[in-house]
């Protein structure tokens, strides 16, 4: 698709927002990427949207794996495990993804957006999970498909979804946890921009300019996150309540779509 000189600018600017959300609160940013390219962009193509999303989660976890890596937080066998199983039910997820109404999509993700709000307003205490015995790799395995498949049909990285499920079913460290997360949210990422790529689905140009302000903005929200350390409950209060408005406006709008299809079914 052919974007204005005005709507580049703009998808860098979202790219930034994500990126800064990321750096400052370590999670939840790329749930934002959807809203972004749909009402300040201006992508009116709901499956573009989702498969375009998938890009740029995929090339950010990707670029934050290395820094990761160089300080020994990822556990590579059993993130691979979990990136395998996962990108499988990524697949499959995308799969489903495609074959749905593209509005009737997006109700379904304002609900998952107002679900990300709640959990983040209530965080869970990874702490405390933490000490919980490792479950083995089964475990590992059924819970990366389940994350997969969710991470398939909405485009996202599920994030917070891959974090407490390494910590619960393998009993790592939360640093542990979010290094190795990124391996999982790349390949879900990345199978699921192949699978909408495929079907035309995917815009390389909007991807690159949301990589690009992403990368600034998290340098940004990384730098900012040093200072403001102590506010951080406050910052995922105030995060959580703007993803949970958006989550509403998106869900009013497009709720009389998906009941229209509901009913057609």
């Amino acid at each position: 698709m052919i974007l204005t000189g005005v709507q580049q600018i703009l998808c860098m600017v979202s790219g930034s927002i994500v990126g800064f959300s990321l750096g400052l609160i370590g999670g939840g940013g790329s749930i934002l990427a959807v809203p972004l390219l749909i009402y300040v962009v201006g992508v009116h193509q709901p499956h573009v949207v989702i498969g375009t999303t998938a890009l740029a989660v995929a090339l950010n976890a990707f670029a934050n794996l290395v820094p990761h890596a160089r300080r020994d937080n990822v556990r590579w066998r059993v993130g691979w495990y979990f990136a395998v199983a996962g990108g499988l039910g990524a697949l499959i997820g995308a799969a489903v993804g495609k074959r749905v109404d593209g509005h009737a999509l997006l109700f379904l993700f304002s609900l998952l957006m107002l679900f990300v709000a709640a959990r983040m307003a209530r965080p869970v205490k990874l702490a405390t999970l933490a000490k919980t015995p490792g479950y083995g790799a089964g475990r590992v395995v059924g819970t990366g498909f389940g994350v997969g498949v969710l991470a398939g049909f909405f485009g996202i990285g599920g994030g917070f979804l891959v974090v407490p499920g390494l910590v619960k079913s393998t009993g790592m460290r939360m640093l542990e946890a979010v290094g190795t997360s990124l391996l999982a949210v790349g390949v879900f990422g990345l199978t699921t921009t192949l699978s909408y790529a495929a079907s035309g689905l995917v815009s390389w140009l909007i991807g690159a300019e949301f990589l690009l302000g992403g990368v600034v903005g998290g340098w940004v929200g990384a730098g900012a996150a040093s200072h403001i350390a102590r506010k951080g409950r406050l910052l995922n209060y105030v995060f959580s309540g703007i993803v949970a408005v958006v989550g509403l406006y998106m869900a009013i709008e497009y709720v009389g779509d998906f009941v229209a299809l509901f009913r057609s079914a």
